[in-house]
């Protein structure tokens, strides 16, 4: 995946440094991600170093393309993520915290002269969006909705005459 996403450790100035990366759909498809369509989000990124301590700060802004639930036409998510990251040296303890304060602490190993940032952006980023995934009321294909349900110009499914569960209904009154 090129250079993107990769935060130089080695020679890394102290003070604050500022990296910026874009992401469209080759990105979620080198993760074998079939669920985004496309993309299009920008990583700004600020790291700080001071003596052994660099702090990340990450935003991710954009949108990702994913399939509606409903209507299986293309649906378009904005993507907004702050990523905070603490990046230590060494092995990761299991009795030390994985937090910071406000920060999730990251191990990097000793001699590593880079740190790459690809995976925690993905998984930043599917982690940002919705478990259910549709247009907003009205805005679905209705043409593709009547289509998928069976239906050809008649009721939509869960009314009082599909519902299997119309008969339970008066049962607790």
């Amino acid at each position: 995946m090129e250079d993107k996403f990769i935060i130089p450790l080695n020679g890394l100035a102290a003070g604050d440094n500022e990296f910026s990366w874009h992401a469209g759909k080759e990105f979620f498809e080198a993760f074998d991600n079939k669920d985004i369509l496309d993309a299009d989000i920008v990583a700004s990124v600020v790291v700080e170093k001071s003596g052994r301590y660099v702090g990340v700060d990450c935003e991710v802004d954009g949108h990702v393309t994913v399939e509606c639930d409903r209507c299986l036409e293309d649906l378009d998510l904005p993507v907004e993520v702050d990523i905070r990251l603490s990046v230590k040296y060494g092995d990761e303890e299991s009795s030390e915290e994985h937090q910071e304060g406000e920060r999730e602490i990251v191990f990097v190993p000793e001699g590593d002269a880079e740190f790459d940032m690809s995976q925690i952006v993905y998984d930043y980023v599917c982690l940002s969006l919705p478990m259910q995934r549709h247009h907003e009321e009205g805005d679905c294909n209705e043409e593709a909705l009547r289509h998928l349900s069976g239906n050809k110009g008649e009721e939509a499914p869960g009314t009082e005459e599909n519902n299997p569960f119309a008969a339970l209904k008066g049962m607790f009154k």
